[in-house]
């Protein structure tokens, strides 16, 4: 498999007065509520997926160390509890893997992807952003939003919600 860059979504407005095709393509992203945040490859259908959900939601390419942290702290297993690196090593057999830092080089590589995992949660719960937003969450980006694209400015945000 070629690697194509991951991106991190973050999803910014809630859920009231949403058009229904966009609610449904929220739900397909596994972002039911507001700052929840998932992590999706840049395919040309996720593409399509988050060009229809730019106003709801805010993405860019995640890192390897946020994607560790990320995993780390807010990682949610199926069953209950937090994916720890004991919890991996434990079920090495049925996971495939034995620390989160090997989970996520497989993940950047994209030898796996994390909704594709029926031990692990597609979602990530997070707080609001330490020291709230410095921007409108009504506007774009590049337009002195919060909203659409940021590129690697989603490891900051992230970090700050974690």
């Amino acid at each position: 498999m070629e690697e194509v860059p991951l991106m991190a979504v973050v999803r910014i407005r809630g859920r009231v007065d949403i058009k229904p095709d966009i609610r449904h393509t929220l739900e397909m992203l596994h972002m039911k509520r507001k700052f929840w945040a998932t992590v999706v490859p840049l395919t040309p259908s996720y593409k399509g997926m988050l060009h229809k959900v730019k106003d709801y939601t805010t993405y860019g390419e995640v890192d390897r160390e946020t994607l560790i942290h990320l995993l780390k702290a807010r990682g949610e297993l199926t069953t209950g509890g937090k994916l720890t690196d004991e919890w991996l090593e434990e079920h090495k057999e049925e996971t495939g893997f034995s620390s989160v830092e090997e989970l996520v080089d497989a993940v950047m590589k994209g030898e796996v992807r994390l909704h594709k995992l029926k031990w692990l949660k597609p979602y990530f719960r997070l707080h609001p952003p330490k020291g709230g937003f410095k921007k409108t969450t009504k506007r774009a980006w590049n337009d002195g939003g919060e909203l659409g694209y940021r590129g690697k400015e989603i490891n900051k945000l992230l970090r700050r919600m974690i």
